[in-house]
């Protein structure tokens, strides 16, 4: 019976973050599980890694938020469900859950989706605009913070007729994997960003916004210098503006201010975050609104990687407080900086430990396959297999 579910997908655009991620490797395990596996999605930079032979790719507008594409996507979605005879659509992005929605509602199929982050919620329209994530059969929270938010902020419109349960996600083990790094593309990064291997490297993978938290980065490194006398080190600031010019210019003044111009490191994009991952000495998350899982913590663990992360969202989930990383007050970079000043501190061997401590975490709780297998089963029971 299991041999007959086919699986529909819809994502707006198959990149790299991880709702797409988690949609990619769902998508190539379900057919080795005799499911017939397809997506939906605008485009991505992920596409091109999708294998053909598995997993089928249709190109629709799901990206799109304008009522009138919404609704054409809404019809489009209706035929090729029934052409493709689809028992389940799994919507993993607001915009296209509305259009998969009514398709599901017009073909009678199973209707699922995944609630990946926190959502702005400022008004009541708002709220209505995202309650569709908890008009399925079945939604998924990533993590128990994103399920307490879901039950703290959306009880009205919660049925008990449709479930609502945890599946955590889950990265590639194999992927982010120190033993498959290779030296000559991790020796070739390091001429590129121009790492000098006798200082202590601090990686901050994160995009440029504001929720991020560059600037308590920033000022964490100030007092690492000012309060603790540390200058052996070099940060790498991993990732793209996406345009938000402003907020660049404000952190890059911010450094010029504390004259930190030549112990920071800015780089664009790295298509390889394994091998980024094994420059660093210690990562850094530091993020000032709540992360919904923190995938940067999960990845720097499963890179035997000391992780420090602020304590908020996801992270308090998947970060062993002082075993296999450090959770800091997220408003305080004096509590950052002490942190830093203290990992600086220890042996290569002590960091090594905690690395050690971090991969058995992820093994334990955030493989990809278990991720899989989850999802899988809850597909099962929805279905009544």
């Amino acid at each position: 019976m299991a041999s007959k579910i086919k699986v529909l997908q819809v994502i707006p655009k198959l990149g790299f973050g991880g709702a797409e991620t988690g949609c990619y490797d769902l998508a190539h395990y379900l057919p080795e599980n005799d499911c017939k596996s397809y997506i939906v999605t605008s485009g991505g930079q992920l596409l091109k890694y999708v294998k053909k032979d598995k997993v089928s790719i249709i190109r629709l507008p799901v990206h799109s938020k304008n009522p009138i594409l919404m609704i054409m996507n809404s019809f489009l979605l209706f035929f090729i469900i029934l052409f493709l005879n689809i028992d389940i659509v799994h919507a993993r992005s607001r915009a296209p859950a509305w259009s998969c929605y009514v398709s599901c509602l017009l073909t009678g199929r199973k209707f699922i989706t995944t609630f990946h982050g926190t959502y702005n919620f400022k008004s009541n329209f708002k709220k209505f605009y995202n309650s569709i994530m908890l008009r399925s059969k079945l939604t998924i929270a990533g993590s128990n913070f994103i399920f307490n938010h879901i039950n703290e902020n959306y009880s009205k419109y919660l049925n008990p007729k449709n479930k609502l349960m945890v599946i955590f996600r889950g990265i590639n083990l194999d992927y982010f994997n120190p033993k498959n790094i290779s030296e000559f593309k991790r020796n070739k990064l390091i001429s590129e960003w121009k790492i000098e291997e006798d200082k202590f490297t601090i990686l901050f993978p994160g995009r440029l916004t504001s929720w991020k938290g560059h600037d308590r980065f920033i000022e964490a490194l100030n007092i690492l210098i000012q309060d603790h006398h540390k200058t052996n080190f070099q940060a790498v600031i991993l990732g793209s503006s996406q345009g938000r010019n402003v907020y660049q210019k404000k952190i890059k003044d911010l450094i010029l201010r504390y004259n930190l111009n030549k112990k920071i490191i800015f780089i664009e994009h790295c298509n390889n975050m394994p091998t980024a991952y094994s420059l660093g000495d210690v990562i850094v998350s530091c993020s000032v609104r709540p992360e919904a899982f923190g995938r940067v913590s999960v990845e720097a663990q499963a890179m035997k990687k000391p992780i420090i992360a602020s304590n908020l969202g996801g992270s308090k989930e998947t970060i062993l407080n002082e075993k296999s990383g450090f959770l800091y007050k997220f408003d305080d970079p004096r509590e950052l900086g002490s942190i830093l000043n203290d990992l600086m501190d220890k042996d290569k061997e002590t960091l090594n430990l905690i690395g050690n401590e971090g991969r058995k975490n992820i093994i334990r709780k955030f493989d990809v396959e278990n991720m899989c297998k989850s999802t899988f089963n809850a597909y099962k029971k929805i279905l009544n297999i």
